[in-house]
Parts: C-alpha cells; structure tokens; sequence
C-alpha cells in the first residue's frame, strides 16, 4: 500500500500513460496541480479508464465519487489516501 503522496503521483504517472500513451511526455513531467482535462487533455473515458486502473493498481474502491470528482492529480491522490484510511 502507498502512503506517499510521491509515490502515488509516479504510480499515476504511470497509469496516465497506459489510460492514453500519447500522453507519456505530459505525464512525465506532472504534478499534483497538473489538471487532468486541461493540462493532460484526458477526455472523460480516459479519466474513467485511469480510475478504474487506479482501483486495481491500489486495491480500492471509489465510492460516491464521479469523473468530474478528479480535476487535477491531486484529487486523485487524496481519494487514494482516503480509500486507503
């Protein structure tokens, strides 16, 4: 389990990257503020895509959440975080 805000972000690095692999060059530089739709260009299948992946790889569960819950990878990291509590 991930704990580390740090490792999070690489690990949705990576899961940005195989949701779209056009998007490997943005993904490699992002941050926590970097926005999903805007920054990256995800559409909203792609960010679906991601959250699902982002389930398996970490073993959760996103309840009561929707796409446009995730602006920015930030949001993602603290659902994680909150899912992992």
């Amino acid at each position: 389990m991930l704990t580390d805000r740090k490792a999070i972000l690489d690990k949705l690095r990576e899961l940005v990257v195989s949701a779209d692999p056009r998007l490997a060059q943005a993904a490699a530089a992002a941050t926590e503020d970097t926005r999903l739709a805007q920054d990256l260009g995800m559409n909203s299948v792609s960010i679906l895509y991601m959250a699902i992946t982002v389930e398996d790889s970490f073993g959760i569960r996103f309840r009561d959440v929707g796409v446009s819950d995730f602006t920015a990878l930030r949001d993602v990291i603290d659902h994680i975080l909150r899912a992992q509590a």
